[in-house]
């Protein structure tokens, strides 16, 4: 066959092949042109899934008459005009694909008023045949309708899924939109039916995105966030992150906003993953709604053909900054004094009724200045203060965790404060607070760690004793000192002092093969992590283990003073309250 030029409309349909997968394809592109005119309300109606019509209003700037054959032409677009452009693109649409693509694979009409203009036209197109643009009437702004999508690519519309996933899909697709910009009235009609009905937010800023996250996600999804904003030179990440209770069996309210434009990045996904990694329960999938803000000449937009996918200059910068910022707010993640107490739904074991602080200082809740500063030295605070201990059960009693008064069953601490009882996981908070120390004194690089005598020695796996030498300083940063015996044997000549009197050659196993699990993060921060974490839950208080209430009441005020200490490394729960009130209604008191 004979090298030759393609017919334009075959161009088109190839086009639209790589831009329109489905009908909520069209959505997106028909919706992101709108918001690039400049619209303040967008209405969308779709009938059969979006297969039977698909009909996009604005109120934006409109195209001006003599404009509508250009706009269905191929590479005809208002957004870019100049090849420096494409360095910089801050608009959602840029190639001018979009509508000669759609109009190939349909029968479309566009009809439109330009802002100011005295009259509209309207331009139709079926398949490949153009008819000539005529008055219209319509207000400012622009519609348009597209019907019968595949009807003359059949292979494609075998593709297509029922009416109702693909109206799912088209749910979906437009309640991202319509987070993307909570100053823009939405609505989406299948048929007669209203499916999304969101005006414009009333707020201003935070309490903004606030409000169009409860149109959108509901106030339950609220009132399980955390605001977060935290800005960087010419970077900010701005929004709402769900506390570690309310996440979720599914990745499926993970919302990212670059520049307004909504992206599946692997990058930004894998940052905010990598945030919650000490908080979540396994298997259990953060829920967030969170925008970055950056220059635009930071971010190449022009990497994916449908625009779900984007690529930063600075990847590597852009993902710590990301993921700091997240891991900062997540760290206030600890027991707050009484108040209203939010529901956390879907957490396993259950966890209803836990406040959380929001970067509250332990010195606040009337602790001594030395213990605020150092919650290791809480100790001795407590053995100082035995001698009035009516008076340190006062004081404690207004502490969020409040005064230990037995241990239930060997597992639990009960304690009573004002807003009334809290029970506490005895191993679960004891291995946050040393995973946290652990943390910190990985940072300063100053653990704590015992010489040995004779070495210990630990059978591995040949691959295995490769891996823990390949992160020989990750170990030693720890309180490690080891080196190979043979090519199955791993001699351990310095540990850390937290493993004295325990089965260390058992604990290094067990922190090996999970580091083997987590090989392909990619993050040397997580891994130590994982290595810290692991020696913690060894090492933390175990079951049936009695305790003192001075030393229930210390290891409470430690919580207190520990950032992450709502949940164990593992992401359980490590407390939960029962109100003075919960406590009167399951008695029918004052009834």
């Amino acid at each position: 066959m004979p090298i030759r030029i393609l017919p334009p409309a075959l161009i088109d349909q190839i086009a639209a092949g790589e831009v329109i997968e489905r009908p909520a394809s069209v959505v997106k592109e028909l919706v992101e042109n709108a918001l690039d005119a400049g619209a303040r309300r967008i209405e969308i109606d779709v009938e059969r899934g979006g297969i039977g019509l698909i009909r996009v209003r604005d109120d934006g700037g409109g195209i001006a008459p003599d404009e509508l054959p250009i706009a269905i032409s191929r590479h005809a677009t208002s957004k870019i005009s100049h090849v420096d452009d494409l360095a910089a693109i801050a608009t959602l649409g840029f190639r001018g694909e979009a509508l000669p693509s759609i109009a190939s694979i349909s029968r479309f009409r566009l009809a439109s008023r330009a802002r100011g203009a005295a009259a509209a036209a309207e331009i139709a197109v079926e398949g490949a045949v153009v008819s000539p643009a005529r008055p219209a009437a319509h207000p400012e702004g622009t519609t348009i309708e597209v019907r019968d999508l595949f009807f003359n690519v059949p292979a494609r519309r075998k593709f297509v899924r029922s009416d109702a996933t693909e109206l799912g899909h088209i749910a979906r697709l437009v309640e991202r939109l319509a987070l993307s910009r909570a100053d823009v009235a939405f609505r989406l009609r299948n048929g007669e039916r209203v499916v999304l009905d969101a005006p414009p937010a009333r707020g201003d800023g935070a309490d903004e995105g606030a409000e169009r996250i409860a149109q959108v996600l509901g106030a339950e999804f609220l009132a399980c966030c955390v605001p977060v904003r935290h800005a960087a030179g010419p970077v900010e990440v701005r929004g709402w992150i769900g506390l570690p209770t309310a996440a979720r069996a599914q990745p499926d309210q993970q919302y990212w906003f670059v520049n307004g434009r909504s992206v599946r990045d692997r990058l930004l996904v894998n940052a905010a993953r990598l945030a919650y990694r000490d908080v979540l329960y396994h298997g259990r999938h953060a829920a967030y709604v969170l925008h970055l803000d950056l220059d635009p000449r930071l971010v190449d937009v022009n990497a994916h053909p449908a625009k779900l996918e984007v690529r930063f200059r600075d990847s590597r910068q852009i993902h710590d900054f990301a993921m700091r910022a997240l891991e900062r707010e997540l760290a206030a993640t600890k027991p707050a004094a009484s108040g209203p107490l939010p529901a956390h739904p879907g957490v396993p074991g259950g966890m209803a009724g836990t406040a959380y602080a929001t970067g509250s200082r332990t010195g606040e809740l009337g602790l001594p200045a030395a213990v605020a500063a150092s919650p290791w030295g809480l100790a001795a605070a407590v053995r100082e203060a035995a001698a009035d201990s009516d008076a340190s059960s006062r004081a404690a009693d207004d502490a969020p965790l409040g005064t230990a008064l037995a241990q239930l069953h060997g597992v639990y601490i009960l304690s009573q404060s004002r807003a009334g009882l809290v029970l506490t996981d005895l191993h679960a908070a004891h291995e946050r607070v040393l995973y946290e120390k652990l943390k910190a004194d990985h940072e300063a690089r100053q653990p704590a760690s015992q010489l040995l005598l004779e070495p210990i020695v630990v059978e591995l796996k040949a691959h295995e004793l490769d891996a823990v030498l390949e992160d020989r300083a990750e170990w030693e940063r720890a309180g490690f000192e080891l080196d190979a015996l043979g090519p199955e044997r791993l001699a351990l000549r310095r540990v850390p002092a937290l493993l004295a009197g325990r089965d260390v050659a058992a604990v290094v196993r067990d922190v090996v093969r999970g580091l083997q699990l987590d090989a392909g993060t990619h993050h040397l921060e997580d891994a130590a992590h994982r290595l810290l974490g692991t020696i913690a839950c060894r090492t933390a208080i175990q079951a049936n283990r009695r305790l003192t209430l001075p030393e229930m009441d210390t290891l409470l005020r430690q919580m207190e003073a520990t950032e992450r200490a709502n949940q164990c490394n593992h992401g359980r729960p490590t407390w939960t309250r029962l109100t003075l009130e919960e406590l009167d209604r399951l008695f029918l008191r004052g009834r």
